[in-house]
């Protein structure tokens, strides 16, 4: 089992098995993002996403144990702190993400008449270190559809956090923190337009 440590900034991300795609249409796409506000918005805050057809990213702030119990949906309480009093929080939190993968693989399961496992056993983390390493991960996740050639450009792809993160909609990201590192949306934009370069320096190190 992975262990997320409580107040912890993680880049998250995890592959379809084999040759397989996690998302076939735009309501599987749309699923999956339900499901996850569901299993992890009560143990994690989101900075930023990314779905692929074949994988996805995310960078999030796993919460302190304060506010994992205060954001726990209220029907699930209960069920929940039984749970807590059986599990460590490192432990719980890295079951959320994997409820979160075995309901979207039943529901997809069930859709497309598949059976086994959808996604890769071991979803990989990588802690955030440092306030240069948050800013280059959340350019990656928002350039991979680019950088994988599903799009020319980031604003043309639908499946990622950043039209939510420039748009005036209400959402479950971390906004306002995002764009208080940025300054403006416009610097925000601007940070976007990576080099090739500095793009594949960061992506070497075993991303999709």
């Amino acid at each position: 089992m992975i262990y997320l440590e409580l107040n912890g900034i993680y880049h998250i991300y995890n592959h379809a098995n084999g040759d397989e795609n996690l998302f076939r249409n735009n309501e599987n796409y749309a699923y999956f993002l339900k499901r996850y506000a569901h299993f992890i918005h009560p143990i994690a805050k989101t900075y930023a996403y990314c779905l692929m057809p074949n994988h996805f990213h995310v960078l999030v702030k796993i919460r302190s144990k304060e506010e994992i119990v205060a954001t726990l949906p209220k029907f699930e309480t209960l069920e929940k702190l039984s749970e807590l009093e059986k599990l460590t929080f490192d432990k719980f939190i890295s079951k959320q993400f994997s409820n979160l993968f075995s309901s979207y693989t039943q529901s997809f399961n069930k859709v497309f008449k598949r059976k086994g496992s959808l996604f890769i056993k071991n979803f990989k983390r990588k802690p955030i270190k440092s306030n240069s390493y948050f800013i280059s991960t959340l350019q990656y996740i928002h350039r991979n559809p680019v950088h994988h050639g599903s799009c020319t450009n980031i604003e043309d792809w639908n499946w990622s956090s950043y039209h939510s993160l420039i748009s005036q909609k209400s959402t479950l990201l971390e906004k306002k923190e995002i764009m208080d590192w940025f300054g403006t949306k416009e610097h925000f934009a601007e940070a976007h337009k990576l080099s090739d370069k500095n793009y594949v320096e960061l992506s070497q190190d075993d991303f999709y």
